[in-house]
């Protein structure tokens, strides 16, 4: 369990997304890399999906890319935020339309064994319980099913966080999980065979403005409770600037992203039944707008 200052302000986080969702696509150069290998790694698997849930889906790449992919499935695009949803409805096209649910990947309002394939793109590091987050998405998938997953390493964004821990002691970044502890969380949650690697990719910049600005428009800056929240002064921005410049190689700032793959799958055994107040919506009442 992380500290109370390192978890997650979920509030922050959907204000946050809903801000860059017009500005994100012009930005998200990695995000659409990753969630293009991402989707070359479901020619591995043989499956035909009545149900295929994109969790996380942003303004719709990978959305797209499963409605491409599977002519004959259901698609359901989830996200914690609205106006990323509607981007995704924009996208999509007039004549095979996703069906939109706007919660959190932690609380899923779907009814359980009711999805054939989850695809997440870089959604895992903005869940404050990765046991939760993996209980759900062992409860909806039914037996058979398939997990396809990408998220963020501890060495994302280490210039950064280095060079801020150079001028003072407070969160600047979200935190990141390690990839064996992302695999452990997998086999506790009941998930089967799963399978990870790990891939460093490196963006350059040749200014630190817009490296600091591009990951604003992101919608990826530090939303963790133990975040400074007064301005940053002149002084400190003189101090962490001069941090990271120091870090400056052949002209280029770098800015590196420890991107985890993994993928496992939901056992055919029998599945236990929830029980409580909870509303579990079955995906067929879903409909497509």
């Amino acid at each position: 369990m992380d500290k109370p200052q390192q978890q997650l302000d979920k509030r922050q986080v959907r204000i946050a997304f809903n801000r860059a969702a017009d500005s994100y696509d012009g930005v998200a150069v990695l995000q659409r890399e990753v969630g293009e290998r991402l989707l070359e790694r479901l020619e591995l698997i043989r499956l035909e999906p009545q149900w295929a849930l994109d969790l996380g889906a942003g303004t719709g790449q990978i959305t797209r890319g499963l409605l491409k992919r599977y002519r004959g499935s259901r698609v359901v695009a989830l996200d914690l935020a609205e106006a990323m949803l509607a981007h995704t409805r924009r996208s999509a096209g007039w004549w095979r339309r996703p069906r939109l649910v706007c919660a959190d990947a932690e609380q899923l309002p779907l009814a359980d064994a009711s999805v054939d394939l989850l695809v997440s793109n870089l959604t895992l590091q903005w869940c404050n319980s990765l046991e939760q987050t993996f209980a759900e998405f062992r409860r909806v998938l039914r037996p058979g099913g398939a997990l396809f997953f990408t998220t963020f390493g501890p060495d994302t964004l280490r210039e950064l966080r280095e060079s801020w821990a150079e001028v003072d002691g407070h969160s600047h970044t979200n935190r990141f999980i390690d990839l064996h502890d992302i695999g452990d969380a997998l086999v506790r949650a009941g998930l089967a065979e799963p399978v990870m690697d790990m891939e460093m990719l490196t963006l350059t910049y040749r200014e630190l403005p817009t490296l600091v600005r591009e990951i604003k428009e992101l919608g990826a800056h530090n939303v963790t409770r133990g975040r400074v929240r007064s301005l940053t002064g002149r002084a400190r921005w003189r101090a962490f600037e001069q941090a990271y410049e120091s870090r400056r190689r052949d002209g280029v700032l770098p800015l590196s992203y420890e991107v985890i793959y993994g993928h496992a799958w939901a056992p055919t055994g029998v599945r236990q039944q929830r029980s409580g107040d909870e509303v579990r919506v079955p995906l067929d009442m879903l409909k497509g707008r």
